[in-house]
């Protein structure tokens, strides 16, 4: 990556701004790289990922990646992928789950990294937080809606329902998802990945 982009990644991940409202403290997780032509955008990170620093290091990472169609060494070479999530540190345990990203992260960081990743051919927006953010008055009322008419996004964004084992009941009310939408994400990564 350029000097401006590893400057811009050393001082997002010495970022404290939300430290005092995170239980486990600040430990930004991303990976970015001026030379990326996918960005992801997710949630925020989980325990798992929080401790190991890796972006996407649990079985939500391992669904994507199978989602995806690419192994895990193409899915963390910073050539290929950008990793930004819309908190970037773990914002702790909920009542039913991990607690919304933090809202103080994406205004501060997201314009800045963007500007960074002029390669990016295709953002996977994924899950509620980062279409409602980047879809805004585009995305349908509901999650399942907004990803059923991913054609409507591309080529810009493809929006993903969160690929956590929690989605288990999603994914089975919704198994047109992995019928037709994965195969048509695969398709688009191959040839973006695959691109001389």
């Amino acid at each position: 990556m350029n000097e401006e982009t590893e400057a811009l990644y050393r001082e997002i991940k010495c970022c404290t701004v939300c430290e005092s409202k995170l239980p486990a403290g600040s430990n930004p997780v991303l990976t970015i790289d001026n030379r990326s032509k996918i960005l992801i955008i997710g949630q925020a990170p989980g325990k798992k990922v929080h401790l190991s620093g890796v972006p996407w290091d649990d079985q939500s990472g391992k669904e994507l990646r199978i989602w995806l169609g690419v192994t895990e060494e193409a899915f963390y070479d910073s050539e290929n992928f950008a990793i930004i999530p819309m908190g970037f540190c773990y914002p702790g345990k909920g009542k039913s789950g991990d607690l919304p990203p933090r809202i103080e992260c994406a205004p501060i960081w997201h314009e800045r990294v963007l500007a960074q990743l002029q390669n990016i051919k295709l953002t996977l927006l994924i899950g509620q937080y980062a279409q409602s953010y980047y879809l805004q008055g585009q995305k349908y009322k509901t999650l399942t809606e907004t990803v059923k008419n991913y054609q409507n996004y591309l080529p810009r964004y493809f929006p993903l329902p969160h690929p956590s084992p929690r989605n288990f009941i999603w994914m089975s009310k919704n198994q047109w998802f992995k019928k037709e939408a994965v195969p048509v994400l695969q398709e688009q990564i191959g040839q973006i990945l695959h691109k001389t």
